[in-house]
């Protein structure tokens, strides 16, 4: 058990529990308004088995909060329910009261959000848990935010002095403008950036509405689909590297985890690709120099800092061995902790197991929390 000590005092973990003499009570909160509902149910599945190791069980009480697709949060019995059988639940079809808490929020120490997308990792729902006053794991809503949305992101590395893609930014209106318009803006995107490049929503997670695009046609395609999900848009000129991530654990003074590459037969890493056993392969460690993984790490840091975030955050980078350029792509401030995920595979080849890793995030929770 990792224990955070200040001048010799008791760990924030420990007070609570010498003042409650009972068993810290987290709140997971799970499901969510976005097109990662069922991502994020396997997830708190294997937060929930995690909680309920052995070495965990004595100390933490789970209390499931499952989030309707309509918004609607739900407690106990449905809760458990959707937890234990890992199938999300239908919408009864009737008009949601999105302001109606169940009263077991009133019962929560700390909250466990593993809400992934919209809704649940871009700040809004930490903005709430902010007003509760109660601990949560993660980033807060400013780290959330800018770790969500990919153009806030790509400003802060800039100003960080970490090396990306190029990349141009766009708006809905741009795209759905003048029909004499559009296809300039297509042009001046192909001038910049080159054929291949990727059409991004920058608001959404696991690789919803990305697309590859090598031609004009595809580009104007590309952009109006993407146009559909969010109202800013990125494109990124395409790059032929080795993916390569590293996962970061901590506050102030984070620490970063083994490298781990990815590789695929598919065009691209897409939403099915992730999540699709067998798919990919995750080489864990990557078979990198030291020289290139010592640089992935302190980059990693680095970009965990430029956005403010806290608690975890898996740093997504390309390594072009060809020139030993390394670029960042993104940070993600709420990875996925699934079967398949590489943010808990990472640190259990790093050395800490998920169950111990579960309880870490815990305890950093409850100390960027307490008052110090």
């Amino acid at each position: 058990m990792l224990i955070y000590l200040s001048c010799g005092t008791l760990s924030a973990l420990d007070s609570i529990e010498v003042q409650k003499m009972s068993k810290l009570r987290v709140g997971l909160l799970f499901g969510g308004r976005s097109g990662e509902h069922e991502v994020s149910i396997i997830s708190a599945r294997a937060i929930a088995n995690a909680l309920s190791a052995e070495e965990n069980s004595h100390k933490y009480e789970i209390l499931p909060f499952y989030i309707q697709k309509d918004g609607v949060w739900q407690a106990g019995e449905v809760a458990q329910q959707v937890l234990a059988s890992g199938v999300a639940r239908e919408n009864p079809g009737l008009k949601p009261n999105l302001w109606q808490f169940p009263p077991q929020t009133a019962e929560i120490d700390l909250w466990f959000p593993i809400l992934h997308g919209p809704n649940g990792e871009d700040g809004t729902i930490q903005g709430l848990l902010t007003l509760m006053q109660v601990p949560f794991v993660g980033s807060g809503v400013l780290g959330s935010a800018a770790g969500m949305d990919k153009i806030a992101m790509k400003t802060a590395f800039a100003q960080a002095g970490i090396p990306q893609v190029k990349y141009k930014a766009l708006t809905r209106a741009q795209v759905w403008s003048n029909p004499c318009i559009f296809p300039k803006l297509c042009d001046e995107i192909a001038a910049t950036l080159g054929y291949p490049c990727f059409v991004k929503p920058a608001n959404l997670g696991s690789s919803v509405g990305i697309a590859k695009v090598r031609t004009h046609k595809e580009l104007e395609a590309a952009l109006d689909n993407a146009a559909t999900y969010d109202r800013r848009i990125i494109v990124e000129a395409g790059v032929v590297a080795r993916e390569v991530e590293c996962a970061v654990l901590g506050n102030d003074n984070p620490k970063a985890s083994v490298i781990g590459e990815i590789t695929f037969d598919s065009d691209f890493y897409d939403y099915e690709t992730k999540y699709t056993q067998g798919k990919a392969d995750l080489l864990i460690p990557a078979p990198l120099p030291d020289t290139v993984v010592q640089q992935l790490q302190k980059m990693a840091l680095k970009a965990f800092a430029a956005v403010d975030a806290a608690g975890l955050a898996r740093v997504d980078f390309f390594y072009v061995e060809a020139t030993g350029e390394i670029l960042i792509n993104e940070i993600n401030t709420l990875p996925g902790f699934t079967s398949t995920s590489m943010y808990p595979q990472l640190w259990a080849n790093t050395g800490i197991a998920f169950p111990e890793l579960v309880d870490q995030l815990i305890q950093l929770a409850i100390e960027r929390h307490t008052p110090q």
